[in-house]
């Protein structure tokens, strides 16, 4: 079964996009089979992976509103086999529309239900609207990107008490997997002082690996290309692999849950 994860934070310019595209593309690469959810009516995610949104027949939104089998959407890359469910611009919509839905928290759930992949990643909008609860309700773990820079935990706190909204009342089963530290420029003391300050807010959860401002990984999306493909062997790189295996050790050490 699946390990689904999302990656949110409702502040916009904090890697949450850099961070689903390379992490997908470095799990693909050590074989695992991953699936990436572009939850983000922007759909950076798509073009990262080199997808036309434009072109896009049948998106995330057909899958959400229709109810359409999630296969009818899902796209194979050629980076390391990577599966991109797409999203398009008519996604913004769905918050308006899945309002009086029944089950509306739960259409992302359901569409994600019995897929064949290791791991699914839910690129979640800087928001807390509804797209973004069902990504976190169809979740098993959260990951959220923080940048290094002055403000990095403004806002932080509303997320966190959504996150517990959800588990009481619709996922008791989503747990923080970890906090990663992006943006971080290692030659000034703020980097440090914010990194020092997630750490203290959120105990135990920050990742080890730290992503670094690097050239090639703010590149990388022009070309419609993870960081996997277009410069591996870059600082940024190499952070993202390390992510990777971190990720996949925390996974694996994770309890699972017990059913009735």
């Amino acid at each position: 079964m699946a390990h689904v994860i999302a990656i949110a934070n409702q502040k916009g310019g904090v890697g949450k996009t850099t961070t689903t595209i390379n992490l997908a593309a470095f799990l693909a690469k050590a074989k695992a089979k991953v699936l990436v959810v572009d939850l983000d009516p922007q759909g950076n995610t798509t073009s990262g992976f080199g997808i036309d949104k434009q072109a896009i027949d049948t998106s995330l939104y057909d899958i959400l509103m229709s109810q359409r089998h999630m296969h009818e959407a899902a796209l194979l890359t050629t980076f390391n086999d990577v599966v991109v469910v797409p999203a398009a611009p008519v996604l913004a919509a769905a918050e308006v529309e899945l309002v009086d839905t029944p089950q509306r928290e739960f259409r992302l759930k359901q569409a994600l239900a019995d897929l064949p992949y290791d791991y699914v990643l839910i690129d979640c909008p800087p928001s807390l609207g509804l797209l973004t609860v069902n990504g976190l309700v169809a979740a098993d773990s959260l990951i959220i990107p923080v940048q290094a820079e002055f403000y990095a935990l403004e806002g932080l706190s509303q997320l966190m008490q959504t996150v517990s909204r959800v588990r009481q009342a619709l996922n008791p089963n989503l747990e923080l997997m970890g906090v990663v530290v992006t943006m971080h420029n290692g030659r000034t003391t703020l980097s440090a002082q914010v990194y020092e300050e997630v750490k203290r807010h959120f105990p135990d959860k920050v990742f080890d690996t730290i992503i670094p401002r690097n050239v090639r990984l703010a590149e990388a999306p022009s070309f419609g290309q993870p960081i996997t493909h277009y410069d591996q062997r870059s600082k940024g790189g190499r952070s993202y692999k390390k992510l990777a295996k971190e990720v996949t050790k925390r996974v694996q050490s994770k309890p699972k849950a017990v059913t009735a």
